[in-house]
């Protein structure tokens, strides 16, 4: 037998400042914030969109076993969406997050993509995504 994974159940992020990463993915992007309580007994912060979730690391204060260099600014991260890149240019200027680049063509995992970039509060690189027609 041949073994594979087939999906993305979730990602980490080291974070400098919860607060306000929480704000910018749920108030700009929409994600859902979740308090959970793993195994070791501590309440831990994620955000949920889809079926996915990333769990968020406080820098400095990472939970074990994690990523051998946990830096924070060090993700570069694509988000699908069914919405306008135009309403989503919108929404993101009266959050006051900046278009860094876009709308702009890219190839995606399973179509081709139009893009924009904007920066978390990390300056994690985070590219909203639209599918079109292959």
């Amino acid at each position: 037998m041949t073994m594979k994974v087939s999906a993305l159940d979730h990602l980490v992020l080291t974070v400098r400042d919860m607060a306000s990463t929480v704000a910018f993915y749920t108030d700009g992007l929409g994600m859902e914030a979740q308090s959970f309580t793993p195994a070791d007994g501590t309440t831990r912060i994620a955000l949920a969109f889809g079926s996915q979730k990333i769990n968020l690391h406080q820098a400095g204060r990472e939970f074990e076993p994690k990523a051998h260099v946990a830096t924070p600014g060090s993700a570069d991260l694509c988000f699908l969406t069914d919405g306008d890149l135009t309403d989503w240019q919108q929404h993101l200027a009266q959050q006051g997050i900046a278009v860094e680049e876009g709308p702009v063509r890219r190839t995606g995992a399973t179509a081709p993509i139009m893009s924009i970039y904007v920066r978390d509060p990390d300056c994690n690189l985070i590219e909203i995504s639209v599918r079109e027609a292959p």
